[in-house]
């Protein structure tokens, strides 16, 4: 528990102190985020000039914390454990999220140079997500540790995996793609309002800190605790204390962000931020066994992405919008309501999704309890 705790403290104070920094930093360069003439709407007032590209922040913010939580582990039992030194969990998890967020930082850079909200190409977006999702799906599939646990399953999983439901490496590496992909767009669609996407990250990568660290106390390769038990319920992953650790540091870097990043935001996390983000959800959805499970912890975003393959299908069948305009968030706007009600209400929805999320994946637990 000690390094999960030294791992979110340090995350939280780096990102607090440094994204002010940052958005100093930036603002001398002139890296403001461009801002579609286009989108006639009273959240965009007064947003141009603000900078973007925040999410180096908590990406950094992060990385280091993560190495403070190891130090934190020398001298504790899970040094014997093998839990000391970075894992392939580790590499997996903050691989996918720094390298997508290396894609999400192209696009925002090519924005700032050009001085447009034309960046990198949806084609350039897909193809690096497709490339990080493969790099690190056949890592995190092929890579056995000494138990010959690996980082992802071959079975599809809910709240844990589903016996039933094989679907070979290849697939298993195929399906990791595309939550890459699904999730990286759809926060950063979700990512239009001032500390929205940011708050809701902040939840959704707590229940994974919940998540990761019960899996650590119920796991089943630790023999000294709940495994020794022949009858007891245990969880088989790998290094789950390492996802509990990077989980807890990115929600606690990411609510230091949003010191920042709430309304009026000095600061935007930027497509860097957002892909990042994430391609990190989807990763700890596999290292944890739960890839169903996220669209339920997930939930904001997923709907922020669905409104928009929605819209879309309706206008090309159609020609008519189910939205007055999509991601979702807009529509209310259109509606009437104001910046911080749809932030603060969509939040909302968003600790709804996790509290439901974390209540199946306990009550799962209390089932097959002896």
């Amino acid at each position: 528990m000690r390094a999960v705790i030294v791992a979110a403290a340090v995350a939280f104070v780096l990102s607090l102190l440094g994204t002010p920094l940052l958005a100093k930093a930036l603002h001398r360069l002139k890296a403001g985020q461009p801002i579609r003439d286009e989108l006639a709407l009273k959240s965009n007032e007064g947003k141009r000039g603000t900078p973007g590209m925040g999410g180096l922040a908590f990406i950094l913010a992060t990385v280091v914390a993560y190495m403070a939580g190891h130090f934190a582990l020398l001298g504790l039992p899970e040094a014997q454990m093998g839990q000391v030194s970075p894992t392939v969990t580790g590499l997996v998890l903050l691989g996918v999220f720094v390298f997508c967020g290396a894609i999400g930082f192209i696009d925002d850079y090519m924005k700032v140079a050009g001085k447009s909200s034309a960046g990198l190409s949806a084609k350039g977006k897909l193809l690096g997500q497709l490339l990080v999702g493969t790099i690190f799906g056949i890592i995190a599939m092929y890579y056995p540790s000494s138990n010959g646990e690996t980082v992802g399953s071959t079975k599809i999983s809910f709240v844990k995996d589903i016996s039933w439901l094989d679907i070979t490496k290849i697939g298993a590496v195929v399906l990791f793609v595309l939550m890459v992909m699904f999730m990286s767009n759809a926060v950063n669609l979700a990512d239009g309002m001032d500390g929205l996407a940011t708050g809701a990250s902040v939840l959704v990568a707590g229940a994974y800190a919940i998540i990761g660290y019960w899996q650590y106390q119920h796991w089943c390769a630790d023999t000294t605790g709940y495994a020794a038990n022949p009858d007891a319920y245990c969880y088989s992953v790998r290094d789950p204390l390492e996802v509990a650790m990077i989980a807890a540091a990115i929600s606690a870097a990411c609510l230091g962000f949003l010191w920042s990043n709430t309304s009026p935001a000095k600061i935007f996390m930027g497509d860097a931020g957002a892909l990042g983000l994430g391609g990190l959800m989807a990763a700890f959805a596999m290292a944890t066994r739960t890839s169903i499970l996220l669209l339920i912890i997930a939930f904001l975003f997923a709907m922020s992405l669905m409104s928009v393959v929605i819209q879309v299908i309706s206008f090309r069948t159609t020609g008519k919008r189910v939205f007055r305009m999509s991601p979702i968030h807009y529509h209310f706007e259109l509606g009437g309501w104001t910046e911080v009600n749809i932030v603060v209400r969509f939040w909302i929805v968003a600790a709804s999704g996790v509290a439901i999320g974390l209540g199946l994946f306990y009550g799962d637990f209390l089932q097959n309890m002896p």
